[in-house]
């Protein structure tokens, strides 16, 4: 009997996925960007494009400034997603306990699969069997006892299947750049790491040992710090049907920090949000906000939607907006995760008894986006700010 947890990273999702759909691009260099126009930026690139001279982040208007024979890819996310549910699919034929991880990863807990020599590196195999001849996707796979260490494997070890043992956590984390751990991405550990000079995990796991002195320099992410240093993580591979949530996500077509611009895609994420609010006839107890920066760090607040209207809805998500907001690094990614839904008892009585000329409107747009989709109609200010993208 395994106890072991998998984690089942798929490399560059996106573009295996465009050159299994164009075989053509096969071994050509391409970049997969933000929006065609040339004010987006380059998502992600292969190695050929990578030689080339281009890099993740660079702006396309200066990418086709060089010499080279890059061909731009616009995101699809679309066929992204298919190809991430089929592999979800998969997986799922060897334990009915997976978890998603963003596009191209995914937890798998192995508790209670038996194979007839007990070779838990077997059954990874055959996940990456199955995976290529259904899909042509190369994936890697990492094993060990907990989430934290699986993945970091599949980051840190070139090669397509690889566990670590139970005990060898330590071992096996202390030779690694401080990046893989989680809590780095806290630009207060980052600082204080590069100040202490301490760029491996052996340095952090010595002074973790003066705990008093550690929790003085990391604050109140000093026991995850010290946690994940040492290899630990107890939280648990959960699959999505366990949380029913809604989430509602826009990839800027250009890096930026213009707040108007930020302002409008957070409404126009909020008018989403509320619209399949209204649609399930509840509220959420729980909205939370995720930033994500072009330097690849993340900021997110939590907070609650007390109505569906879109009104409260942008309002309380503005306001997560501006607590979130703390850096001056331009902006990638604005995401939406809403949870923890209750009854909204005065949703009909909200959108057909009102009488007020606010009220009328609202209802207007209500009836064209229930009958051409969400994205069918847009307040002003989010359509001068975001155009039709």
């Amino acid at each position: 009997m395994l106890s072991d947890v998998f984690y089942l990273s798929l490399d560059s999702l996106e573009l295996q996925a465009e050159r299994i759909i164009d075989p053509i691009l096969r071994n050509r260099p391409i970049a997969i960007i933000s929006s065609p126009g040339t004010s987006g930026t380059i998502i992600t690139l292969s190695s050929e494009a990578e030689q080339e001279g281009l890099y993740s982040g660079m702006k396309v208007s200066l990418a086709k400034k060089k010499k080279h024979q890059v061909q731009f890819l616009p995101y699809n996310y679309s066929l992204y997603h298919r190809v991430n549910q089929y592999v979800y699919n998969t997986v799922s034929c060897f334990t009915p306990i997976v978890e998603p991880s963003e596009m191209s990863g995914f937890y798998m807990d192995m508790k209670g699969i038996s194979t007839p020599n007990n070779n838990i590196k077997d059954i990874g195999l055959s996940v990456l069997k199955k995976i290529e001849s259904r899909t042509s996707l190369f994936s890697v796979v990492g094993i060990s006892i907990n989430k934290l260490i699986s993945r970091i494997i599949t980051d840190v070890v070139p090669v397509n299947i690889h566990q670590v043992c139970a005990g060898a956590e330590h071992h096996f984390l202390a030779p690694l750049d401080c990046s893989v751990l989680p809590s780095t991405r806290q630009k207060s550990v980052h600082r204080m790491l590069h100040f202490l000079v301490a760029d491996k995990v052996s340095h952090v796991q010595c002074m973790s040992r003066r705990i008093e002195e550690f929790k003085t320099l990391f604050g109140v992410y000093a026991r995850q710090l010290i946690d994940e240093v040492n290899g630990r993580d107890t939280s648990l591979v959960k699959p999505p049907k366990l949380r029913d949530h809604l989430l509602e996500q826009t990839i800027l077509p250009e890096d930026t920090n213009d707040q108007d611009v930020l302002y409008a895609v957070v409404q126009d994420l909020a008018e989403k949000i509320a619209f399949h609010l209204r649609k399930r006839g509840q509220m959420a107890k729980k909205i939370k906000l995720d930033i994500h920066y072009v330097d690849g760090y993340s900021s997110n607040r939590v907070g609650q939607a007390y109505a569906s209207d879109d009104i409260s809805v942008t309002k309380e998500c503005k306001k997560l907006f501006t607590k979130a907001n703390n850096r001056r690094v331009a902006v990638r990614t604005i995401l939406l995760d809403v949870s923890q839904f209750k009854p909204y008892a005065e949703q009909k009585n909200l959108f057909f008894r009102s009488q007020s000329r606010d009220m009328a409107i609202s209802v207007a747009i209500e009836m064209v986006r229930r009958k051409h989709g969400v994205d069918s109609i847009k307040t002003a200010n989010v359509f001068h700010a975001l155009g039709s993208c």
